[in-house]
């Protein structure tokens, strides 16, 4: 059993290798003569797995540790017999950590407090349905938008995309499809962006094509006040340097790259692997990275609920960081940020999630809402 998978698979081979011989290669530079004589491959969102990738090979088996499947031709691999698993919902607590981070920084550079404010969630699926929780916990009035769901289930409280896109905070939760009455697809095109009121909190967190990049730019040159929070960029590697410039906070697809998301991914896809075999698990997922512990963090309860719970997420998430380093590609030649925007992914730092974190001395109205959006609180 020969198998292929991508570097960045974190515990790849020590999970892998419980099912044959491998072998891994960064995931831009898998090749159809590299998977010529394999039978199992795994990846990541950065490798298209298609007819050209895999005809004429012996692969019988192909898994993406992403939430998104876009890269992937499903269509072709079930026309080839060819099993196929995602991870989806792997991610999904990261991605909502990453928003709850953004939001709190933006409210804090903006002054204007959460509470109240309305916030449209575009896609209500694993990372929309984890916003919407946290959203209400900081006191947000969530807006949900979400075809699929809308004609599905009864009683979900769907908002049409343009009605919904008059909220105060737009976040972007949607597969990328290009076809069919729900494509996403430039969703958030010339028209969708102008509609949007001055002052309009914008994050996209799905993939970059879901919005006209040319189209935000333009907006964003003339001077339009808009406050984009963007991770995820159309043409990747290769983000547009202009309107990285102008972002508020700015990431390289970053937000779902907790340490946890990226080990639930391998352990979703392993186990479908071992199911396709027929054997059983036998390998067990770390809790933790090597050497490292559940952090315990002291608040200052005499601080405001609002520092109190900027201070909490900050010290287990410093987006800020991110987008620091994510702003060293405007010093680099055009040349070079393909692959410094893949270095960022490659060489990004172990990130944990607020569940992994104890937390002593927040006031008792911070600690509620600490506590509703996953940390641990102790006396």
């Amino acid at each position: 059993m020969n198998i292929l998978y991508d570097e960045n698979i974190p515990c790849g081979h020590e999970a892998f290798s419980t099912l044959g011989d491998v072998t891994s290669c960064p995931g831009r530079a898998i090749t159809s003569a590299m998977v010529r004589d394999v039978d199992m491959l795994f990846v990541r969102s950065v490798t298209p797995v298609n007819a050209a990738l895999l005809d004429g090979s012996r692969v019988r088996f192909v898994a993406t540790a992403t939430s998104g499947s876009d890269h992937i031709d499903k269509a072709y691999l079930q026309r080839a017999g060819i099993t196929f698993c995602d991870a989806i919902g792997s991610n999904a607590e990261s991605v909502a950590e990453y928003i709850t981070a953004a939001l709190l920084i933006l409210s804090q550079r903006t002054g204007v407090p959460l509470a109240g404010r309305s916030i449209a969630i575009i896609g209500v699926g694993h990372v929309g349905r984890l916003v919407e929780a946290k959203a209400r916990t900081l006191g947000l009035r969530p807006v949900l938008t979400d075809p699929p769901r809308a004609r599905t289930e009864a009683h979900f409280p769907h908002v049409p995309l343009d009605d919904a896109l008059r909220a105060d905070i737009v976040t972007l939760h949607t597969p990328l499809t290009y076809e069919g009455e729900d494509a996403t697809f430039h969703l958030l095109n010339e028209q969708r962006l102008a509609a949007l009121k001055p002052g309009t909190w914008l994050l996209q967190a799905s993939r970059g094509e879901v919005v006209d990049t040319r189209a935000l730019l333009a907006l964003l040159a003339e001077g339009r006040s808009l406050h984009c929070v963007l991770d995820v960029w159309e043409n990747e590697p290769h983000a547009d340097p202009a309107l990285l410039a102008r972002a508020a906070i700015a990431t390289p697809h970053i937000a779902g790259y907790s340490w946890p998301s990226k080990i639930n991914a391998t352990q979703i896809i392993y186990e479908a692997a071992c199911a396709f075999l027929r054997i059983p698990p036998s390998w067990t997922p770390p809790q933790l990275p090597q050497g490292m512990s559940f952090p315990l963090l002291t608040l200052d309860s005499h601080q405001s609920t609002a520092a109190q719970l900027a201070a909490a997420v900050s010290s287990v998430y410093d987006l800020l960081a991110d987008d620091t380093r994510m702003r060293q590609l405007l010093l680099k030649s055009p040349a070079e940020h393909g692959a410094y925007f893949d270095y960022l992914r490659k060489t990004y730092p172990v990130r944990l999630e607020f569940q992994h974190t104890r937390v002593h001395g927040a006031a008792p109205e911070a600690a509620a809402i600490l506590r509703a959006l996953g940390f641990t609180v102790v006396e």
